[in-house]
């Protein structure tokens, strides 16, 4: 049995899935649940940004950040998670699973959820992978839902 649940989120669906899992797991378990969402603002700044106004578009990831945990936070009440917290993380330069993996750490979490693309070859090559690095450095258990139907 968990007592705290960490679950990691970035509006995707394999993420959503994640959410809903640690959801009903923290609702079942009577367990705390953190939703932790990192805003990676070196990776997602397309290039066609460059020449606008970075601080807008940074305002933009903020608040989308925010407006995700919010939502997320009510679907866990509503679900009758009690004990429910949203993190929002900014960082530049660093990979979105250190900072999942800090959380849970930081947090004393006793299970970690993230969801996973299950991407592959050269795609995973060139993306990277979070639940990659969460399972590698994580000191507690993971659990990983891919996203899809």
């Amino acid at each position: 049995m968990y007592r705290r649940i960490l679950v990691a989120i970035d509006g995707s669906r394999p993420a959503a899935r994640a959410l809903s899992e640690a959801i009903r797991l923290a609702s079942e378990q009577q367990a705390s649940l953190r939703i932790v969402h990192v805003i990676d603002e070196g990776l997602t700044l397309p290039p066609d940004v460059l020449s606008a106004n970075l601080a807008e578009f940074d305002q933009k990831l903020y608040e989308g950040g925010k407006s995700l945990l919010r939502a997320s936070e009510s679907q866990a009440r509503e679900a009758g998670v009690r004990q429910v917290e949203g993190i929002l993380v900014e960082e530049l330069g660093q990979r979105p699973g250190r900072f999942i993996v800090e959380q849970a750490t930081d947090w004393s979490a006793e299970l970690i959820v993230c969801g996973t693309h299950g991407r592959r070859g050269l795609m995973r090559l060139a993306l990277g992978s979070d639940a990659e690095y969460v399972v590698r450095h994580s000191s507690v258990p993971v659990l990983l839902l891919r996203g899809g139907d």
